[in-house]
């Protein structure tokens, strides 16, 4: 059910554009949720109109491949036109920057769709229209709740679902560090990829160990497929439990990620399979509400956000084609501009410890109060999700500013003369392989995690600004620490107080849009990189997905 392209590099889900002709959706990372889409059957009548302005413009834009200045000064004067925030410092060169960005070239030649929603996705879905999901034209819900009520086990369906011929199910032993191997040498060849075929993510082991054993996890919730002949593990999809809140409402879920189908087995129709077996699975324990995310359009995601990228180690990203040198910029002046402090903004910051985890955990739990939906924490969860991952040895055993196997980097703030812990940040580590790139074959990327600050319930606190001053200066911390540890890149979603802080600390907008989705339960939209409903832009979800 993830498919997600977490979309955590400059991942696009290929689209195609309402042309005259539909283009073939042939993408060699048509993987995971995307392979239970069925194309759309709908069918166009053409129909002789007067061309406006902007289909004019349009048609001269598909002649050309760079971006004509007629349409660059269209845009212009509509965003000031519009008044959009920021609108005051729209100009020519940056407005032509960020259609750069959107590769708004592609998406007129139909060769991209922006924000990853494209036509084909958005059509039938024959799969989900079986599942317990909102479907397309429901409307928001009257109340939120369930959508089918849970079942006694005895009532679950006891026997796997059937394979196709020359396949066979398998339970897959994470802490068993050959089957670790399995699963991560399947998701280093298969998983998630850009439309370009120029990144892969590269989950270590050390990375899944942490991920897919939270305490309380069930074994029985890492499906694997092999080959029967040989043994060979073909596919995969995971869950791992979770106390989830959605609004005033606290259930059980399971949190469904990393969904993979080896590339040459697309056509064998696994991925409703591993689904249907999953949530079986899931059932059979009593949990029957899930969340998952994906990079592309399904019945019906909850929220929508977008990731947005601090450039660190700009020489590499510009030569892995991450990003590019604008057009009023040189390569030297991208640099500075983009220079990360070597300083600490915050007094009292440190690394976390075992003895911090009752206040971390004290804090966590009331910041993330804050937000429409976020999961529920106990103490032993904290200390997994915050300190498993720190790896062993000392730091630089590991390369600058890592230790031995680290995955998760964790750091407090504490008031030195109360000894209470005021604030924390935490950001973990998941590389990318640069697919034919031998001098960098390997992207560094640091995720902004969970974070809290006490500011945050000061009277007026966020109306005078200084819940975002004060995260600024925090995340600003982590960003020092990332790049120590020679991070070439920093991604954050438009989730919590993301939104606020992200222009200031130099982030950039990306092109990867990142659905968040329900299993068997209905509530009305949460906000994600808009507002919805008075509730303002990210402050809708608090759930940092894997």
């Amino acid at each position: 059910m993830n498919t997600s392209q977490k979309q955590k590099e400059r991942v696009v889900a290929q689209a195609s554009t309402e042309s005259d002709h539909e283009q073939e959706h042939t993408s060699g990372s048509e993987i995971d949720v995307a392979d239970v889409a069925s194309p759309s059957t709908s069918t166009h009548k053409k129909k002789k109109k007067k061309k406006s302005k902007v289909s004019k413009v349009l048609s001269a834009l598909r002649g050309n491949t760079e971006i004509p200045q007629e349409f660059v000064d269209q845009v212009l004067d509509k965003v000031k036109a519009d008044g959009a925030v920021g609108s005051g410092e729209a100009n020519q060169e940056n407005v032509r920057e960020a259609l750069e960005q959107l590769k708004i070239m592609d998406v007129v030649k139909g060769k991209a769709g922006i924000g990853g929603i494209n036509k084909k996705d958005m059509g039938e879905h024959k799969f989900w229209a079986t599942q317990p999901v909102p479907q397309p034209g429901e409307g928001p819900p009257l109340e939120d709740g369930y959508i089918e009520p849970s079942r006694p086990r005895e009532e679950v369906r006891q026997e796997p679902y059937p394979l196709p011929k020359d396949f066979e199910w398998s339970t897959l032993d994470i802490e068993d560090p050959k089957q670790n191997k399995e699963v991560y040498d399947l998701l280093s060849l298969n998983y998630v990829e850009d439309d370009d075929a120029s990144f892969r993510f590269q989950y270590s082991a050390e990375f899944l160990q942490w991920a897919l054993k939270p305490p309380g996890y069930h074994k029985e919730w890492h499906v694997g497929v092999r080959v029967s002949s040989n043994k060979k593990l073909v596919a995969f999809i995971s869950g791992v439990p979770l106390n989830l809140r959605v609004r005033g409402l606290l259930f059980p879920a399971a949190e469904i990620n990393y969904l993979c189908v080896h590339k040459k087995l697309r056509s064998k129709r696994l991925a409703p399979v591993l689904i249907k077996e999953v949530t079986r699975q899931v059932h059979l324990k009593g949990t029957f509400q899930a969340i998952y995310t994906a990079g592309v359009v399904i019945p019906t995601p909850v929220s929508v956000c977008r990731y947005h990228h601090r450039l660190m180690n700009i020489p590499k990203l510009v030569d892995i084609k991450f990003c590019y040198v604008p057009r009023n910029m040189t390569l030297a002046r991208m640099i500075r501009v983009n220079k990360v402090p070597n300083t600490f903004a915050t007094r009292g910051l440190r690394q976390m410890e075992d003895r911090d985890v009752l206040q971390v955990a004290d804090l966590f739990t009331r910041f993330m109060k804050r937000f429409d939906m976020a999961p529920v924490f106990d103490v032993d969860e904290v200390k997994h999700q915050f300190m498993s991952g720190i790896g062993t040895g000392a730091v630089g055993d590991g390369g600058p500013g890592r230790r031995v196997g680290q995955v998760t980097w964790t750091y407090v703030v504490e008031d030195p003369e109360t000894n209470k812990i005021t604030d924390f940040f935490s950001f973990y580590s998941l590389p990318s392989t640069v697919i034919h790139n031998s001098k960098f074959p390997i992207l560094e990327a640091a995720y902004l995690f969970y974070y809290g600050s006490d500011t945050a319930f000061l009277e007026g606190a966020e109306e005078s600004g200084a819940l975002r001053r004060r995260l600024e200066a925090v995340v600003g911390d982590a960003l020092v620490v990332a790049n120590e540890a020679k991070f070439d890149v920093f991604n954050a979603l438009t989730l919590m107080d993301n939104v606020s802080i992200l222009q200031d600390l130099k982030f950039g907008l990306g092109d990867g849009i990142l659905n968040f989705y329900l299993y068997n339960w209905r509530t009305a939209p949460l906000a994600g990189m808009n507002s919805e409903g008075g509730v303002a832009a990210g402050k809708g979800v608090g759930v940092v997905m894997l």
